[in-house]
């Protein structure tokens, strides 16, 4: 436990170091900054500087780095170092108000969207002073914010940090009409549940597809898969509990809060589960989590694989988004309360998440609309692509009473009000959980189960963050000129539920009825990014963006462009990768596996042996599918060298309608060959050795 403490946090300008090291009135100034949101103050800059500087050099850092999450996907660094000549041969240590607050970076390489020509090259990080400093292999991360010369954000961390100013504006509106004066700001909160696989490296270096493409396209099921329900909750290997042990070293050091770990449902699935922070530093430390899992791996001859789908036929990988509100004094707002003014508070924002998800499901599926995504959503291990709300039979009912104007109190019904004492209570933990459910209540937060696994958190936070200030806003402006405000909390409950009630659905979200139900309903079920994103530029959507000063018009229309370019280029990428496959290592492999049936089939026509014989079924077997496979890559090749259409939304839908097929019958095909080819010929590692090669 000492060793525990002792390491936890060592490698980050947190809290008490900056204590330690500020004057009081500099720390005061900071705290204020970090814990409120309040601007920071420029003045400050130089002492926390010299702070920072001090105190990275003496725990081993050479250099710093403005470190920020540009819209690639990816994290981004580019590594100063801290000496500077001092005339004579002789070096000084340097690191100034300007290089700790702002940075430049060559900006004409990061996806843009046309908001920038590639020789416009000028770029500029910007020091979130909210989320901690820290040091990481002998560098000292600042986590910042990028944007474009004109001022265009240029990464995930911008529009998120507007989205929580634009909740906190509205939260506040409504949480002043309760009388809650002594609260000063309102923070949404999240902790990302992260899935990953685990293989042995010395498999992963064989397969070029993970290589590449970090999941598998090719590849015949294992003999053995999730069937038996053996590897979920089991005993954690040996080897991997040395990785996860190494993990968690490694993630303290940052702060990172890494809570639970446990074997996942597929073989060689694991979980790691982070604790609640304040969302710019949830995402921030669930990327870091993301990067540190590959290194740590690497130590111990292993792989992580992050992607949606790294293997067909078992469970692929979301990151579940533990999503709620809390105030400054330290109350969930998401929590059902003790009071009637309570539980009419809980209701009002219960009401905003509802009307919220409900107006805005397009957006909702948007945030977490990817390539690799779009091979578990809609499976029976991953939330459908239908967006919903779980709430439980217990606070469904409720609500449904409030609708009705009557409430539950044991087996009476009673008239409904705010303001007496028989509004109905919320027995806290109400609700069983619903692992089919994309967006679930779980007793005082929502769960949020359809992000990727190797996706930031940041969008699908950003996102819920401005449809919610978008109904808080609504709410506010509505309740603020009522003359009776338990009346009008009332009525405007009421009528949220009786209009967006057909969100909420506790079934099962994997029978096909439900299906048919929510399209009853009206609610709609994009399966594909490209079916999805076609309404990102929707009216409603560019205006709830700007509305709340999260995206500019212009920002819209650059992300739009840039989501649909990474989904078709994922797949041409895919595509070209199955086809080197399969033309250099399948082909002439089931080649040498058909010479050797050839000679068989010879010898046994020389013996005079019947011809229904395995040799001569098999070598037909073998013929038919290398014919199929053939036909398959020239007709692909032959698709993937033409002319693509004009427009990024067309180039998404020529890929989704005439690639990805062509891909899923090649596979198709090469895994049936795979099942009848020896052993010893077959050129790759299996299923098998992939998914329990790992001692």
């Amino acid at each position: 436990m000492t060793k525990i403490m002792e390491m936890f946090g060592k490698n980050v300008f947190n809290d008490s170091v900056m204590k330690e090291r500020l004057s009081k009135s500099t720390y005061k100034q900071l705290n204020e900054t970090i814990k409120r949101g309040t601007d920071l103050n420029s003045e400050i800059a130089e002492e926390v500087a010299n702070a920072m500087k001090d105190w990275a050099i003496e725990n081993g850092a050479t250099h710093f780095t403005h470190w920020f999450h540009p819209l690639s996907g990816a994290t981004a660094e580019k590594h100063e170092s801290f000496v500077s000549t001092a005339g004579g041969g002789k070096i000084i240590l340097e690191f100034s108000p300007t290089n700790l607050v702002k940075g430049e970076a060559d900006a004409s390489s990061f996806p843009s969207g046309g908001l920038r020509d590639t020789f416009e090259a000028r770029g500029y990080t910007a020091w979130d002073p909210t989320s901690y400093a820290f040091i990481k292999d002998n560098i000292l991360y600042i986590p910042t914010v990028f944007c474009s010369y004109s001022g265009e954000a240029l990464d995930h961390k911008t529009p998120l940090l507007r989205s929580m100013e634009a909740l906190n504006i509205q939260a506040m509106r409504v949480l002043r009409l309760f009388g809650n004066e002594d609260v000063d700001h309102v923070k949404a909160t999240a902790g990302a549940e992260q899935e990953y696989f685990l293989v042995d490296k010395k498999y992963y270096d064989k397969r070029e597809d993970l290589q590449l493409t970090g999941r598998t396209l090719i590849g015949a099921p294992s003999p053995k898969g999730q069937e038996m329900n053996d590897h979920y909750y089991g005993s954690i290997k040996v080897r991997v509990a040395e990785f996860m042990r190494d993990l968690n070293e490694e993630l303290w050091k940052l702060g990172i809060q890494a809570k639970t770990e446990h074997n996942e449902v597929a073989p060689s699935q694991h979980e790691l589960a982070n604790i609640f922070m304040t969302i710019n530093v949830s995402v921030d430390q669930n990327n870091l989590t993301m990067e540190i899992m590959k290194k740590v791996a690497r130590k111990h001859n292993l792989e992580c694989l992050l992607h949606e789908k790294p293997f067909a036929g078992i469970n692929g990988s979301g990151k579940h988004n533990n999503w709620s509100l809390k105030t400054d004094t330290g109350v969930n707002l998401l929590d059902p309360g003790d009071t009637p003014s309570e539980n009419a508070q809980f209701l009002i924002f219960l009401c905003a998440v509802i009307k919220a998800v409900d107006e805005y499901q397009d957006l909702i599926r948007i945030s977490i609309a990817s390539a690799g995504n779009d091979h578990r959503l809609g499976g029976s291990e991953a939330p459908p692509a239908i967006v919903s709300i779980f709430l439980g039979d217990e606070l469904t009912e409720i609500i449904e009473d409030i609708v009705n104007d009557r409430v539950t109190s044991g087996h009476k019904k009673e008239a409904f009000q705010f303001n007496v004492h028989t509004l109905p209570s919320f027995p806290k933990d109400n609700t069983d959980r619903n692992r089919t459910s994309p967006f679930a209540f779980t007793g005082n937060k929502f769960e949020f189960r359809m992000p990727g696994s190797s996706a930031s958190i940041s969008t699908p936070n950003t996102i819920l963050n401005m449809v919610v200030a978008e109904e808080l806003k609504h709410f506010a402006d509505e309740l603020e000129k009522a003359s009776d405000i338990n009346e009008a909390i009332h009525k405007l409950i009421k009528e949220t539920i009786k209009n967006h009630k057909r969100i909420i659905f506790n079934g099962n979200g994997y029978d096909d009825l439900w299906v048919r139900e929510a399209e009853r309903r009206g609610l709609s079920n994009y399966r594909s990014t490209p079916e999805a994103l076609a309404h990102y530029l929707d009216e409603k959507n560019v205006r709830v963006f700007t509305d709340n000063n999260v995206l500019s018009e212009t920002e819209c229309q650059s992300r739009y462009e840039i989501y649909l370019e990474k989904y078709y280029k994922t797949i041409n990428i895919e595509a070209r990768t199955l086809l080197d496959m399969v033309k250099k290592d399948i082909l002439p492999s089931a080649l040498k596996f058909e010479n050797i049936l050839e000679e068989a089939v010879n010898n046994e026509l020389k013996l005079k042996v019947k011809k229904n014989t395995y040799a001569n079924r098999t070598l037909n077997k073998v013929l038919t599918l290398n014919c199929n496979i053939t036909d398959c890559v020239e007709t692909m090749e032959e698709k993937l060298n033409s002319s693509l259409p004009e427009g990024a939304l067309e180039k998404a839908c020529f890929y989704r309608d005439e690639i990805i097929p062509l891909m899923n019958e090649i596979r198709e095909n090469v895994d049936k060959l795979e099942l009848i080819t020896d052993r010893s010929i077959w050129p790759m590692p299996t299923y098998k050795e992939l998914l329990f090669g790992v001692d």
